[in-house]
């Protein structure tokens, strides 16, 4: 094989092996970022239930209060 040819082979194979580390890192924090969006949608869930709680608490519904008094 010529030398040129085997060095653009050699660039080919180092090339290659850099995407592919590239690709297992990219994986890698995909997962990761997963993990947590999984994490924060339970938080989120989770403030939901506690504002809901909150707000039943805090103060009855308008609906509910006696009309004022009329002078």
């Amino acid at each position: 094989m010529p030398a040129s040819l085997e060095e653009r082979l050699t660039e080919l194979e180092v090339r290659l092996a850099f995407i592919d580390d590239m690709m297992a890192s990219m994986s890698d924090l995909v997962a990761q970022h997963d993990r947590h969006l999984h994490e924060l949608r339970n938080a989120i869930v989770a403030l939901r239930s506690d504002l809901t709680a909150v707000r039943g608490s805090l103060a009855p519904a308008a609906g509910d209060e006696p009309p004022p008094p009329h002078y």
